[in-house]
Order: structure tokens, then sequence, then C-alpha cells
């Protein structure tokens, strides 16, 4: 049985906030010994306001597979930041959309500041969360309702996930698929990536950044 997985994506998203988990679920094997011939244990649709192609923050298009009133039931949500999150914190079609899916997945995750459409959304109210070290102050400033966390590089809040920027996600998805299925399966995982599994969920940009984003 494979689980599904939609993942947003809108004009001017980051690239790697939506790849990196895209990759990581795509990479996942129960058996690594079968690796050619099991498929993954995810299945990962992207999924827009609309067919047409996306542009991203580096130019790369991207065509969605599904729109937002299309798509098959999904079990988790990503939602990847980037400059395009900005439009869209005022968008209430998209923002009615996250909301009604995080009432029926089993897993609401966002990237970077994917988080601010979560907040936007209302479902980080009473949470900790985290997003991209340059945007922290901005957070706090704009949901006071949410406990942002700038000590941490993912942060787990119930059955709610938020990283840390860009390249934080691949790390949150991994830490996701160790918690499915096992640390063996995420290690293993990161292993086929070339991709060094975290020492500590510890912030790991300096904290003199972070301290001046306040």
């Amino acid at each position: 049985m494979q689980h599904t997985v939609g993942i947003l994506v809108f004009p001017e998203v980051e690239i790697l906030d939506f790849c990196g988990p895209f990759e990581v679920f795509s990479a996942t094997r129960l058996n690594e010994e079968r690796r050619r011939e099991e498929p993954s244990p995810f299945r990962v649709v992207l999924i827009a306001q609309a067919d047409d192609p996306i542009s991203t923050t580096g130019g790369m298009h991207v065509l969605p597979d599904f729109t937002l009133e299309n798509h098959p039931p999904l079990d988790i949500l990503i939602v990847p930041g980037g400059w395009g999150t900005r439009a869209l914190q005022s968008n209430k079609r998209v923002l009615g959309w996250i909301a009604l899916c995080a009432q029926q997945v089993k897993v609401v995750c966002s990237v970077c500041t994917g988080s601010f459409l979560l907040a936007g959304a209302g479902i980080l109210d009473g949470r900790s969360a985290t997003t991209h070290w340059e945007s922290l102050q901005r957070m706090r400033d704009t949901f006071p309702n949410v406990t942002v966390r700038d000590d941490l590089h993912v942060v787990n809040d119930g059955n709610i996930f938020t990283s840390a920027g860009i390249s934080a996600g691949i790390d949150m998805t991994l830490h996701l698929v160790a918690l499915m299925y096992g640390a063996a399966v995420g290690r293993a995982t990161a292993r086929h990536m070339e991709y060094p599994v975290p020492e500590s969920n510890a912030r790991r940009v300096e904290a003199q950044y972070i301290a001046s984003a306040r």
C-alpha cells in the first residue's frame, strides 16, 4: 500500500523546498536489496491551482499533476516555501484548501516559509513551528499565536512538521520516513542519496545570523 503525498506548487516556489522532499519520498525503499524491482511506499503528486506550468524561483518550469479540485485523497501534505508564499498569504482559496486538507490527511508538513501558509490557514494556532532563519521575526510578528522556534532544524507538534529553510526539507522528510518505517529505512534512504544523516536536530545556521534577523 502506497501513501499518497501531495506537494503544493505555485509561482515562485523555491525549487529545493519541493524537490528535496520529492526525492526523499521517491528514493525510499523498504528493501534495499530489491531497490530496482520494488517501488517506493510513497506516491508523490504535485498539486497547483491550475493545470498550467509553474515557474519556480529559479525559472524551472514544472507541470502539476493535479489541481486543488481534482487531486486524489492524500495521506501527507507538503507545503513548500519561496517568494510566492507572500502572494498566497492573502489567497483565501489556497488557504481554505490547506485548512481542509489538514483535517483529512495524516501528516501536514511545511518547508521554509511554507509555514506562513500553514499559519495563515489557522492550523498552527497554539502550536510550535519554525521557518527560514531570515523570516523568524516576521513570523513572530505576523502570527503571535504561534510559538516560533529558532533553535530547532525541524519542529514536530502533533501531526504537523515544519522545517527551517530550503535544504532542511530533506532532513524533515528523512525524519518522517524514519518515524513511519524505522531508523534503518531512514538511514538507508539517506545513504542511497549520499546525504549525511543529521547528527542532531539543532539549528544549523550560526546563532549570530538568527540573532541579526530578530
